[in-house]
């Protein structure tokens, strides 16, 4: 999804821990919170000179408070689909499964399938 800007100057490594960081809060914040996140990535951004938009900010801001929420929603989604995973695992094994152990490497294994960054 493009949101209309353009970063220079900014090792892809920072980027995506600046990303990783925002999404994580993300899923923890309000829209007006969100809004505040994005508005300050781009603040911090555009006062390094490490971006340029090619649309108007505002547009900008709007495209990447849709990305993150689209983003937040795919994983939920993955979340729902896991969990119906392991309530059918733990019907055909009762008493042997661990739901708490299991989770977190069927979500790593089916985001990699499914192409979803966690």
């Amino acid at each position: 999804m493009m949101i209309g800007v353009t970063i220079k100057r900014i090792s892809l490594t920072n980027l995506f821990k600046v990303i990783s960081v925002c999404y994580t809060l993300a899923m923890r914040l309000t829209d007006n919170q969100i809004k505040q996140m994005v508005k300050l990535v781009f603040d911090a951004l555009k006062e390094k000179r490490l971006i340029e938009f090619k649309v108007d900010e505002g547009q900008a801001t709007q495209k990447a408070i849709q990305y993150i929420h689209a983003d937040f929603e795919r994983e939920k989604q993955l979340d729902e689909e896991i969990n119906k995973m392991m309530d059918q695992m733990e019907a055909q094994h009762p008493g042997e499964f661990q739901r708490y152990k299991m989770f977190p490497l069927l979500k790593k294994k089916m985001a990699k399938e499914k192409g979803i960054i966690l």
